[in-house]
This record gives structure tokens, C-alpha cells and sequence, in this order.
């Protein structure tokens, strides 16, 4: 009884102990060849240096093939997803443009207006760095720099 006793207990210390990093993969989903954006409908996998998603806390997800068409689902919620309210996003997530990994889309800095385009056009450009933001902005024409809760709905539609 008690080797039993000790293995359920080693089974539950390790399943403790990886579960958090189990719920950090889960902020990085990866979209299957069949997710498609809510906002254009575009399969997004094929746009892998723009993608964004939006998490929400019970455990759904949705993908977008940019910042842009993520901006205007978040916006417009109950448009594309007549379930969900912005409290039951649990995160936002975006491609860094440089190293192409997913960041918090609500820290993460934001280039309006430069040469850059992405797959459906004119296109917010994230990074983690505001450092590589700047550098950014001044290396392709972009006109400004946003955080998260400075972008809005009449800004998006002039990416439109």
C-alpha cells in the first residue's frame, strides 16, 4: 500500500510540475492547414510571419492572418463570435515581425503606415522591442507607433 501510495504521489508532483508550461504551449497554438480568419476568411497557416489569436478562457481560440483582422474581431466581437465578450479573452497573441516569434499582443508595440504590407494589405506591424519598433518605423516609411490600447476602430478602417 504504501509504494502505491508513493508512486500516485510521484505521479501527481510531476503532472504538477509540468502542467503550468503545458498552459504556456497553450497560448502559442499553432493554426492547422483548416483555420481560417473569422474576419476575411483567409486559411491562415499560409501566413505564418503575421499570425495572431485570441485565447479565451474556456479554452477556445480564434486565429487571424495578421494584427489588422485581429483588431477588428477584438473590436467588434459580438460581429464575428456572438458568445464571446472581450472578459473572456484570456490572450492576445502576435508575431514579432523580426524573429517571428509569438508575443503578448498587449504589451507588444505597434508600426501604423509603413511599406510593409501583409496578406490582406496595409497591416500593423508587432514587435516585443520597442527598441526594434523604432528601428522599424524609421527604416520603412511607417508613420506611427502604437501600443495595444492606442489603436481603435477608426484607425483600422483607415487600413482598409
Amino acid at each position: 500500500m504504501r509504494k502505491i501510495f508513493s508512486y500516485i504521489f510521484f505521479i501527481f508532483l510531476f503532472f504538477s510540475a509540468i502542467a503550468p508550461a503545458w498552459g504556456e504551449d497553450k497560448k502559442d497554438l499553432k493554426p492547422s492547414p483548416k483555420d481560417k480568419c473569422p474576419v476575411c476568411g483567409m486559411f491562415v497557416a499560409k501566413y505564418p510571419d503575421f499570425i495572431a489569436a485570441i485565447k479565451f478562457k474556456d479554452g477556445a481560440y480564434a486565429f487571424f492572418d495578421g494584427a489588422k483582422d485581429m483588431f477588428k474581431y477584438y473590436f467588434d466581437l459580438k460581429k464575428y463570435n456572438f458568445n464571446k465578450e472581450q472578459a473572456d479573452i484570456d490572450s492576445i497573441r502576435v508575431t514579432d515581425y523580426y524573429d517571428l516569434s509569438p508575443i503578448n499582443g498587449l504589451t507588444a508595440f505597434y508600426v501604423v503606415g509603413s511599406d510593409i504590407y501583409g496578406p490582406m494589405g496595409r497591416e500593423l506591424i508587432p514587435f516585443s522591442k520597442e527598441a526594434d519598433a523604432r528601428e522599424f518605423l524609421k527604416d520603412h516609411k511607417g508613420k506611427s507607433l502604437l501600443r495595444f490600447q492606442e489603436v481603435t476602430p477608426a484607425l483600422i478602417r483607415t487600413l482598409d
